[in-house]
């Protein structure tokens, strides 16, 4: 055992070949005994319905779960191949690193330094759109690389694989071919680099024909409906959250190079321009909507490549990475280690859900089970017990892949379990440590399908005055809507909301100048109503119509902003 560490130690390729290969393996384990997330368990509904599209994201992350599912079942049917991407995304890093290993020293600060990047690590073993966007990252530079050496035609096909790649990963990789592209726009004046551009453009025809057909929902969801405004929080939060994505020791070595040395290279500018880009965009984003931590992860790339180049011409910074960077490691892995074991609090949405959806089959049986609010609890349900769930998205919730998928109306009519607080209709039921509330329905119906349209006459208000409005209200499903349905009656409504997306929306009675009995199905009906607007206070609001059932109130209509002014 001595001979074969000291012969692993003397031969640098194995040695790399060695930690790479262990670092996949612990990733290996880890997939196993780690809980599916819940965003896991949505993007699983991907694989399941292959796109060239889906409501949060574009299809990479749906192709990798299908392919993992291809070979595993439980959690490795989601995470296989992000134990593979992240090898694969390592082998790039060090080939941008231009090191030909020549000694076990550079060999083992390239992994100090790439295993200290926390968020990094959890993206090889937990699958998110990150993950292929991780890797096209590390190809896309390594292409431009390449590119900037020689102007081949393999050089210019991979360039357009790798940006294709990207924008079918994330969205996010406009920002990495654009500070790119700042860094040297000396390319556009290369008509290479617009082959390259041309061939990734068509590369990605059926992902614009699939947004064009319906309207650019995944746009309109990231540029506009997750803004809330400003918010402090937000704000001050940002850096101490990005601290914790990439560690703070490594973010700090990160940041006095920037600011300490200069780029050695075209290369290297881009590198520049990528850490500071991704970080200065974001933190401007967050003064008027929340920032997940994790979208500065292509940070990680550039970060890894500069931390290296610098530490092999700077023994200061070398011996800095070995004090401080290399023993932080040593925390993230027993983290890793707790978060195995499943021994965090279950409140922590980490573990304990398998357990909870287990508990709701035991009373809903085999029957479809239906959810309100938000994405995650339906997909954990369906993942971790392979049973029907539906989910029925309200006003006060954001639309998702349940919305496009409509499965809830193969259910019309058929008996189901309703998953949620209904008042006057909702039992307890005991089920392990949980107490579910719910009740059975032997004839389900939904309105989250209907569309309300409608024009105001004006948009501007004061509270009591009595606002008329015509309406055209759609039914494009193959299933009529019983307004007096026994179990599930329909009533419209008015909701307000703020404009800026902080609060709640509050819904209010309407009055149909003729009472809608059955919505027929694939018809339009027309009709006016009339509502008073409410006591609230002055200030701009946005309006809409629902219809509300004993579930939830849906989003049938678009918002229309309107201003409630100060009575007169």
């Amino acid at each position: 055992m001595g001979s074969l560490v000291l012969k692993i130690k003397s031969n640098q390729l194995l040695l790399f070949l060695f930690l790479l290969i262990g670092w996949m393996g612990v990733n290996f384990i880890q997939a196993v005994f780690t809980e599916i997330h819940s965003d896991e368990a949505y993007y699983f509904l991907y694989s399941e319905n292959l796109a060239w599209g889906y409501f949060d994201h574009p299809p990479m992350v749906g192709l990798i779960i299908f392919l993992s599912n291809l070979f595993f079942n439980g959690n490795l049917s989601i995470r296989f191949m992000t134990v593979l991407l992240q090898g694969a995304t390592l082998l790039l890093c060090w080939k941008l690193t231009e090191e030909k290993l020549l000694d076990s020293e550079k060999v083992l600060a390239f992994f100090f330094i790439s295993g200290s990047l926390i968020m990094f690590q959890a993206y090889g073993f937990i699958t998110t759109p990150d993950v292929p966007f991780l890797f096209f990252i590390a190809l896309f530079l390594w292409s431009y690389k390449k590119f900037l050496e020689k102007e081949s035609p393999v050089a210019v096909l991979l360039l357009a694989v790798s940006m294709a790649g990207l924008i079918y990963s994330k969205y996010h990789a406009f920002l990495v071919i654009g500070f790119i592209l700042l860094s040297n726009l000396k390319l556009l004046t290369r008509y290479k680099f617009w082959i390259a551009g041309i061939l990734a453009l068509l590369l990605l025809v059926p992902h614009i024909w699939w947004q064009a057909s319906r309207d650019f929902p995944s746009f309109k969801y990231h540029m506009s409906d997750r803004n809330n405004g400003f918010e402090w929080s937000c704000f001050w939060g940002y850096i101490p959250n990005q601290m914790l994505v990439f560690n703070p020791l490594t973010l700090g070595v990160a940041i006095y190079i920037l600011f300490k040395e200069k780029a050695n290279d075209v290369f290297e500018k881009g590198m520049y321009f990528l850490i500071i880009g991704f970080i200065g965009f974001f933190w401007i984003l967050s003064t008027f909507r929340y920032v997940e931590p994790h979208w500065t992860i292509a940070c990680s790339i550039p970060i890894i490549i500069l931390l290296y180049r610098h530490s092999m011409q700077n023994d200061k910074l070398l011996r800095f990475i070995k004090s401080w960077i290399a023993p932080s490691i040593l925390l993230i892995l027993i983290a890793r280690v707790v978060l195995a074991s499943g021994l965090l609090p279950e409140r922590l949405g980490l573990n304990g859900k398998a357990k909870k959806c287990k508990e709701i089959e035991s009373v809903a049986g085999d029957l479809p089970v239906v959810f309100t609010g938000s994405f995650q609890r339906p997909s954990n349900y369906h993942f971790f017990t392979q049973k029907v769930s539906l989910l029925l998205s309200a006003v006060n919730t954001r639309y998702t892949q349940f919305d496009f998928l409509q499965k809830e109306l193969e259910y019309q009519g058929k008996s189901v379990f309703i998953c949620a607080p209904v008042a006057g209709k909702s039992q307890q039921y005991k089920a392990g440590n949980q107490i579910i509330e719910g009740y059975f329905a032997e004839h389900f119906q939904s309105v989250n399908r209907v569309k309300i349209e409608f024009e105001l006459p004006k948009k501007e208000f004061c509270p009591g005055d009595t606002l008329s409005v015509d309406f055209e209200m759609i039914n494009p499903s193959e299933y009529a809507i019983d307004f007096q349905h026994p179990e599930f009656p329909v009533t419209c409504r008015a909701g307000y909301g703020s404009a800026s997306g902080k609060k709640r929306v509050e819904f209010f009675d309407c009055e149909l100048n003729e009472p809608i009995h059955i919505l027929p199905a694939s018809e339009t009906i027309k009709g006016t109503l009339k509502t008073v607007i409410p006591d609230l206070s002055p200030h701009h609001y946005q309006f809409l119509l629902t219809l509300t059932n004993p579930i939830c109130s849906a989003r049938n209509s678009s918002f229309i902003p309107i201003e409630i002014k100060a009575k007169k």
